[in-house]
């Protein structure tokens, strides 16, 4: 039973429909936890930034964060870049659409091959690190990447609970993942290693927020791997479960979690 299969069928049905794609990307915004968290370090690090700041989505995936940033800072320009072409044609006809292109530039790189240096103030990275083998490789080029100053989010599943998984040797909920997830100390260590000083660490998904991931993802697309008729049902599923789903994520969201299973850390480049 895989995520990954399920997420790229609806991605592919919205693709090309700009509706249905700022569709899709509410109910991101709405039913993923790790939305919320993000979004909320974004508005931390950039609301008080004035004009040229530059910030780099790195494995910007179906563009969410960056259509959110765009929306929300006008002020912002943004380079993402992703490793998958399909993905970066379809964000660059959908910005270009909803003509909210002006501040952005796409491309397709490989994050353990960038020589980017000195170039923005903040770079993004969402659910990415887990998927790379060269992890060290790519902090380095993050911190090559980045301004004086600059800053880097890193959020990605931790070694407890992440990925769905109950221990290190389990296979993932998630397909492509290198690693089910990171400890604190192992994350801290290997951005201290490439230069960065680590500025705050916050657990997500965390005792509510585990529940909330449980019965507002994984059952679901757990269903629609069985088959993908469950997608007739689902309405009237989140019918009975969205409030208390939304509920838990808010006791999550507003919780200093001790331990959880998703981490999200700001690093500076010292």
């Amino acid at each position: 039973m895989y995520y990954d299969p399920i997420k790229n069928k609806i991605a592919k049905f919205v693709r090309k429909k700009i509706f249905l794609r700022k569709m899709f990307y509410k109910i991101l915004g709405l039913i993923f936890l790790r939305e919320w968290h993000v979004k909320r370090a974004l508005r931390e690090l950039i609301t008080s930034s004035g004009q040229g700041f530059t910030m780099l989505d790195a494995g910007s995936g179906f563009g969410q964060y960056s259509y959110y940033c765009l929306k929300k800072f006008p002020f912002l320009k943004i380079y993402a870049v992703d490793v998958k072409e399909d993905q970066i044609n379809d964000c660059k006809d959908f910005l270009q659409n909803t003509g909210l292109n002006r501040r952005i530039s796409l491309a397709v790189e490989d994050l353990t091959e960038i020589t980017h240096s000195e170039k923005f103030n903040l770079i993004l990275s969402v659910d990415v690190m887990e998927h790379i083998n060269e992890d060290v490789k790519v902090f380095k080029n993050f911190y090559r990447s980045l301004e004086p100053s600059g800053k880097l989010i890193v959020n990605t599943p931790s070694n407890i609970g992440g990925s769905g998984t109950s221990n290190s040797d389990d296979k993932s909920f998630i397909e492509e993942h290198a690693r089910n997830g990171y400890s604190v100390s192992e994350l801290s260590q290997k951005l201290q290693s490439s230069g960065f000083r680590v500025e705050t660490v916050r657990f997500t998904y965390g005792k509510y927020g585990n529940l909330s991931w449980r019965f507002g993802i994984k059952i679901p697309m757990s269903l629609l791997n069985t088959s993908f008729l469950f997608l007739l049902i689902l309405p009237i599923y989140y019918i009975i479960v969205l409030l208390p789903v939304l509920f838990l994520m808010i006791l999550d969201y507003f919780s200093e979690n001790e331990t959880g299973a998703g981490l999200l850390v700001v690093a500076v480049k010292s």
